[in-house]
């Protein structure tokens, strides 16, 4: 069970890092209306992406791939990546970190992300 003041919420995503619940992985869980997701970034583990409603477009390493509810999408350690919701309607998915803390690279300097895009330092590890 996780507290609910343990998690943290950003825009339309709520994070909850596995070492507060003493699991060896962390969870974003995305509702979104269409529009840009994250800037490029990149982790030094695998992110797993389960889309339960709507469709992700995700750009791993340059190759973008199309999801819709039902699909899961994995991006490898060390691969750069983002997703946006090319709508129409909202995307809800759940993205597992395979990690029990959550350490992000931005590789996109904050004024050259698209208008919407998750601003975030240059680097986050907490």
């Amino acid at each position: 069970m996780i507290d609910a003041l343990k998690v943290w919420q950003l825009g339309s995503a709520s994070e909850i890092e596995g070492r507060i619940s003493g699991s060896d992985s962390s969870v974003i869980v995305v509702d979104m209306p269409p529009g840009p997701g994250p800037a490029l970034h990149r982790h030094p583990y695998a992110e797993t992406f389960v889309v339960l409603e709507g469709r992700a477009r995700f750009t791993i390493e340059g190759r973008d791939v199309e999801a819709s509810a039902g699909s899961v999408v994995v991006a490898p350690p060390n691969a750069a990546h983002t997703f946006e919701n090319p709508g129409p309607g909202r995307l809800l998915q759940v993205d597992i970190h395979a990690s029990d803390r959550f350490i992000t690279e931005w590789l996109v300097p904050e004024a050259e992300r698209p208008p919407g895009a998750v601003a975030a330092p240059s680097k986050r590890t907490r």
